[in-house]
């Protein structure tokens, strides 16, 4: 099983259309220490031929034009993208599947929740049912990933709920449980192959619960939310009102991130993902990306790949 990481930014990637931030700032120069990013995707293949994306963001076409493994092989049309699966029905994961519109034969998998999502923006019915098979994904339970026709790929996913939040177009105020959602609004996907290999991506998630741990405990991968450095890092930059928590992100450092409580659970590679641009470990020369990979992390970067 291989994995190519498609983006490694959060919305807006990096560096943000609009920021002048002093990270955008430096990535807008071109200082080979802050490597501009596309927004957070991912592609995972068994047998090279066919591959499964999680998550289809904004930057999807540019993210094929600059990944080989994923270019057209046959003529006049065909794709080895055989599948996607989304993680949570955010702007940053839906709207990459517009650009997959030109009636090109694949499987959808989410959630009942991101598919009501989907079912409720007629934009997405571009994406011909005829030819886009949408198909649900339970949660708590292994289902084999199959292409449009129904041939299995030779990998198969777990869906499990994570702590999060409701899309940003679908909260309706500032009640923290109104704002969590309810189960299947944000998941996290283990992909496994047919020899028990397992991968795990979770691009969001609000806090490490025992829920967390046990299903990353054991991944050959793990690939986590990066997104905030600090819990109020938005705040202090003069960027944003809102705090990880109220964003459905945890922070990676503190008392309560994502360093310290994964620290002792047994995953043979661990990538921090969807980085925010607001994030100093998305620079190669801030002490915040020392400490993350003394800590055996890696800051993941467009076009990284993951073997397992």
């Amino acid at each position: 099983m291989r994995a190519i990481v498609l983006g490694s930014a959060a919305g807006g990637g990096f560096p943000q259309w609009n920021c002048g931030c002093g990270n955008c700032a430096r990535a807008w120069r071109g200082d080979p220490d802050a490597v501009p990013r596309t927004q957070s995707a991912l592609a995972v293949t068994a047998d090279e031929r066919r591959w499964l994306l999680l998550n289809a963001s904004p930057d999807l076409r540019q993210q094929i034009l600059t990944t080989p493994a994923l270019h057209p092989r046959s003529a006049p049309r065909g794709s080895p993208i055989a599948a996607v699966a989304v993680t949570n029905a955010d702007v940053d994961h839906l709207a990459g599947l517009l650009t997959l519109r030109e009636s090109q034969p694949l499987a959808l998998y989410g959630t009942a929740r991101a598919h009501a999502a989907l079912t409720g923006s007629p934009v997405f019915e571009v994406l011909d049912r005829a030819t886009v098979s949408r198909r649900e994904l339970p949660l708590e339970a292994t289902t084999p990933v199959h292409d449009a026709e129904g041939a299995g790929i030779g990998l198969w996913l777990t869906a499990f709920a994570v702590p999060g939040k409701v899309a940003r177009y679908l909260e309706t105020g500032d009640d923290p449980a109104a704002l969590a959602g309810s189960p299947g609004d944000t998941i996290g996907l283990a992909v496994a192959d047919a020899d028990g290999r397992r991968m795990v991506y979770i691009p969001g998630c609000a806090a490490v619960d025992q829920r967390v741990t046990r299903r990353v405990a054991g991944a050959e991968a793990l690939f986590f939310d990066g997104t905030l450095y600090r819990d109020d890092e938005l705040i202090r930059a003069g960027l944003g009102a809102k705090t990880g928590a109220r964003m459905g992100h945890v922070p990676v450092a503190g008392p309560g991130g994502s360093m310290a409580a994964l620290a002792d659970v047994k995953v043979r590679r661990r990538v921090y993902v969807h980085v925010n641009n607001s994030n100093p470990m998305i620079r190669a020369d801030t002490p915040e990306r020392a400490e993350v990979e003394a800590a055996g992390w890696t800051v993941a970067f467009d076009g990284l790949e993951v073997a397992a």
